[in-house]
């Protein structure tokens, strides 16, 4: 196993992490509620696309690095998760601007297809809002040694995070065709 690289303090840990958590699911709901209507000089579509890749290449990291912790290649399996960890903050930023500059898309799609893009979307929604701190929960346990936990919610987590990511994708292939 590789060595601990964080302290254990779980009060503290997760006093923070609540506070992450809560805050940027607050960020996320109160924003979406504004909208800039500015003129940046670029399609500012350009975001969803961003998120598109970004949760392309989380998935694929994912995905990755649970074949790197099966094959017991744990330095590659930690380097793999705090680099979808990272990209998944930019992903953040990303989505918060392109709601911020982009008008409101409606789905234009009728029938079977509404419905399987609302059920996609509305269980996406529900679990994006919700992983977070099972993602800080897990990469802290992973962090400080504590490996049984970081298993026992990595369990849990790893697949609710990969639905997550892939449904974002999917997501985006479906409404992009309605931006203006």
């Amino acid at each position: 196993m590789l060595t601990p690289v964080l302290k254990k303090n779980d009060k503290q840990a997760n006093i923070l992490i609540i506070i992450v958590s809560v805050v940027v699911f607050a960020a996320v709901a109160f924003l979406k509620q504004f909208h800039f209507d500015i003129s940046v000089g670029f399609d500012v579509h350009v975001f969803a696309r961003i998120n598109a890749v970004i949760n392309s290449i989380v998935s694929v990291l994912l995905i990755l690095a649970y074949i790197a912790v099966m094959q017991k290649k744990y330095v590659l399996h930690k380097n793999m998760m705090l680099v979808a960890i990272v990209l998944s903050v930019l992903f953040l930023v990303s989505y918060i601007s392109h709601h911020l500059l982009a008008p409101e898309t409606h789905f234009g799609g009728e029938g079977t297809i509404r419905t399987v893009y609302f059920f996609i979307l509305i269980t996406h929604i529900f679990l994006a809002a919700i992983i977070l701190p099972f993602i800080l929960f897990t990469a802290y346990r992973s962090l400080t040694g504590d490996y049984a936990k970081h298993k026992k919610l990595a369990r849990y987590t790893w697949p609710l995070w990969l639905y997550v990511s892939i449904t974002g994708v999917i997501v985006y292939f479906m409404i992009s065709p309605y931006y203006a």
